[in-house]
């Protein structure tokens, strides 16, 4: 899941003061989980649109807008409203406002509503949790599916550094030491020789952006 959050009002507000007759469209999926562009945020952001005199085309939520089909078929059940646009303010992580652009053919202004932020798991506590930092190396094999690239401070391969305290981050005393985590896992399943390993350097080669990948049909 990506996770997001809705740009302050006043920054909104501010990337569409020179322009009228905005469609806003949010995402059933991801920022509706997160609360930054389901149909509450839709009807939220119309209101404070329309106190300030701007004038609504329309409003739709694309059940996942980073998916090409989904949002072209969005893009065509609004299309009358959409004629009538001048901009589409987007409430959905940056992926969904560029898959929006690339599958208009309107030549339409799109504009983000939402800051991007991480992906993110969700615990039984409703919490978004980073735990993977996609580095295309995954080494999760290894250290018991807990990730040092992410949930480690330092991102450290060989762990844990001379900071840690009491099973403890030194950057973070709140936060448990993933190599810590990573120890007692490797305890439980007898592979504690795993710290008598030292881990290669990671290919951040297999990092470089942007990614793409092609499904075979």
């Amino acid at each position: 899941m990506i996770v997001s959050k809705l740009k302050p009002i006043p920054q909104i507000l501010k990337s569409i003061e020179n322009l009228d007759n905005i469609f806003i469209l949010g995402c059933g999926t991801c920022s509706t989980t997160c609360k930054s562009g389901g149909e509450e945020e839709v009807a939220r952001i119309k209101q404070e649109l329309l106190k300030i005199g701007k004038k609504i085309s329309g409003t739709a939520v694309c059940e996942t807008p980073c998916v090409a089909s989904q949002i072209k078929i969005t893009l065509a059940k609004n299309r009358k409203a959409l004629e009538q646009t001048k901009a589409v303010l987007i409430l959905a992580c940056g992926s969904g406002v560029q898959s929006t652009k690339d599958n208009d053919r309107m030549g339409l202004k799109m504009l983000p509503g939402c800051d991007t932020l991480f992906a993110a798991a969700l615990d039984a506590k409703n919490e978004f949790k980073e735990y993977c930092s996609h580095c295309s190396e995954c080494v999760l094999d290894v250290t018991n599916a807990i990730c040092p690239i992410t949930r480690c401070a330092k991102g450290l391969l060989n762990g844990p550094c001379g900071g840690m305290n009491k099973g403890k981050c030194e950057v973070d005393k709140d936060k448990d030491c993933a190599w810590v985590l990573i120890y007692d896992e490797a305890k439980k399943f007898n592979e504690l020789s795993l710290f008598k390993k030292v881990q290669s350097a990671k290919d951040h080669s297999k990092s470089v952006k942007p990614h793409k990948l092609i499904l075979e049909s």
